[in-house]
């Protein structure tokens, strides 16, 4: 076995390009799942893009740092083909989390996926290498593949399980470790020996070329980086502008007199806004079962779909008031018009909605329980 080594810079680069690819297609997720079909689409395969080549990314960059006795190259057709594993597979976790109601089982099928496409790419780039051929241990596979796996379902867990800035922050360092842990066990389970009699499938790739090529999807994923920043480090809340004029031949809700009207009572707001088209539109309170949180905006659950509100969950909590809506969950507040059944699991518990097929219950949590109970007659 030929003796190797890393390059300590370029080992620290590569966890930093991991960072910041985890960070930009997580937070260019963020909100997606209010967006039509078609812009949902977009965003999803946009973040595909930004994390599969953020793992690509990082992995020849690591590589680039590998020191050997001798020079080797990469076959060009199996270096692209580790590239779109990559995309691919990141892409069908992220389809999976934007496409299908979101459970445990959801967030551990796509986090499942996710680590297999992290493999993927890993091995299939490695088996690139042309003159040096690597020489894996069952070991080093085990160890790296379990480490993969059991990163990437907790940055999903992590980073999907409430769409907040310090859920998105905490999920991109679990995926950048687990990017980042899966090449480097990996390598220490690997050998290298010297081959020059296999074929390259595709034309051979330098290590001068290749750093081409990784300096420039890294200097994208800075850009990408760099975007999302500004909005991620935004104003939390926009600040409140003139209420919209209602529309002619209806009445304007009652402006409450005196500092700070209870919540609930009649001059509640009737209508929602909501966002769709790049219009603001709005719903009549009636017809919303559920508000869930979005970061520093809303989902509004209806009979007729869901929509994203530009109201925070505390916004839309003071505005409606517990005489339409009660607080189930730091992250719901329920219509209890629309609740068909109530179940009791130890200290929590759940409201099972009627005629809402994209939130068919909202999660009650245990300091919520009572006053749960409480507007539901129980």
């Amino acid at each position: 076995m030929l003796a190797y080594s890393h390059n300590g810079l370029l080992v620290a680069a590569s966890l930093a390009v991991a960072l910041m690819a985890g960070f930009s297609g997580l937070s260019l997720t963020r909100g997606a799942s209010a967006l039509g079909l078609a812009q949902r689409k977009l965003v999803v395969a946009i973040a595909a893009v930004v994390l599969g080549g953020g793992i690509w990314s990082m992995h020849f960059v690591a590589m680039l740092g590998l020191q050997l006795p001798i020079l080797f190259y990469y076959d060009g057709l199996m270096t692209l083909i580790s590239a779109l594993i990559a995309i691919l597979v990141v892409g069908l976790a992220l389809l999976i989390l934007h496409f299908v109601p979101r459970r445990p089982a959801t967030l551990v099928a796509a986090g499942t996926v996710m680590g297999l496409g992290i493999a993927g790419m890993h091995y299939v780039g490695m088996l690139g290498m042309e003159i040096c051929r690597p020489v894996f241990s069952l070991a080093g596979v085990g160890v790296s593949l379990v480490a993969a796996l059991g990163l990437s379902i907790l940055a999903v867990w992590v980073a999907y399980g409430a769409r907040t800035r310090g859920n998105i922050l905490l999920g991109t360092v679990c995926f950048a470790l687990s990017v980042f842990a899966l090449h480097f066990i990996a390598m220490g389970g690997t050998g290298f020996i010297v081959d020059g009699g296999v074929q390259a499938a595709g034309p051979p790739i330098s290590n001068e070329v290749m750093a081409m090529g990784v300096s420039v999807a890294a200097f994208a994923i800075s850009g990408a980086f760099l975007l999302t920043g500004v909005t991620f480090l935004g104003p939390a809340e926009a600040p409140a502008g003139p209420a919209p004029a209602p529309p002619e031949g209806v009445a304007a809700p009652a402006v409450p007199q005196g500092r700070g009207a209870a919540p609930g009572r009649e001059d509640a707001p009737l209508r929602i806004p909501y966002e769709q088209g790049g219009r603001t539109r709005f719903l009549d309170r009636g017809e919303v079962a559920a508000v869930r949180a979005e970061g520093h905006y809303t989902i509004l659950y209806a009979t007729a779909g869901k929509f994203f509100c530009p109201w925070s969950i505390s916004e839309a909590e003071d505005r409606l008031g517990p005489a339409r809506f009660v607080r189930a969950h730091r992250s719901y507040l329920v219509n209890p018009d629309y609740v068909v059944e109530f179940q009791r699991s130890k200290d929590t518990g759940s409201c099972v909605l009627r005629a809402v097929d994209s939130l068919q219950r909202v999660p009650v949590s245990r300091s919520r329980l009572a006053e749960v109970r409480t507007a539901l007659g129980l």
